[in-house]
């Protein structure tokens, strides 16, 4: 059988930590020269996992630009995912606003696609630097809208493999694609066997 694609998308203001967690996911690496550069256009990456002796699943992971001049360019790229990571500094109350509005935009136009929100860097928070909103607030925005919650920190790579691998088993528990993967697993260290590519594009 031929390997099953997922389109994956990511999105979420400018440094709102999109790249960092692709790049941990993906290459299990961090960049901690305190130097960032945003993304033009998108950048995108795929992993291949294992799911059984006989199959393997293909991600496609798109890393969308978060700057406002690039909103229309993220729209071509959101089109068809399966899966979309809305991504928010927790520390950063205007980011988890533009958090929501990225919840409702592929709401109206991709029906289909799954929705995860991603709150990311964890490490930042202490008794001097809090959640803003609080992670209570967030988490109950996140249950009134039917999505899944995860807190992560591509520095120290906290929940990051978890929101990848819940996002995996949704779609293989996800009944039009059950037809596509045949005696499909649960997948858990699994993941940790695959190998990927990345590459950027600019359009």
């Amino acid at each position: 059988m031929s390997p099953v694609d997922v389109k994956v998308v990511l999105l979420g203001n400018e440094a709102a930590g999109k790249s960092s967690l692709m790049r941990r996911y993906v290459n299990d690496r961090f960049n901690d020269t305190g130097v960032c550069q945003n993304t033009i256009g998108s950048a995108f990456a795929s992993k291949v996992i294992k799911i059984n002796k006989k199959e393997e699943l293909v991600l496609g992971i798109w890393d969308t630009a978060g700057s406002e001049r690039y909103f229309s360019m993220t729209r071509t790229y959101y089109r068809g995912a399966a899966a979309a990571i809305i991504c928010y500094d927790v520390t950063e109350a205007e980011f988890f606003n533009k958090a929501k509005f990225w919840i409702r935009e592929l709401r109206s136009v991709e029906e289909n696609c799954k929705i995860y929100l991603c709150g990311t860097k964890k490490d930042l928070l202490s008794d001097t630097c809090q959640a803003n909103p609080s992670l209570e607030t967030v988490r109950e925005y996140a249950e009134s809208m039917r999505i899944k919650l995860f807190i992560t920190s591509s520095k120290t790579g906290e929940n990051v493999e978890d929101i990848f691998s819940e996002l995996i088993n949704d779609y293989l528990q996800n009944p039009v694609h059950q037809k596509k993967v045949e005696n499909f697993i649960v997948l858990g260290t699994e993941s940790k066997n695959s190998t990927s590519r990345w590459c950027c594009s600019v359009l």
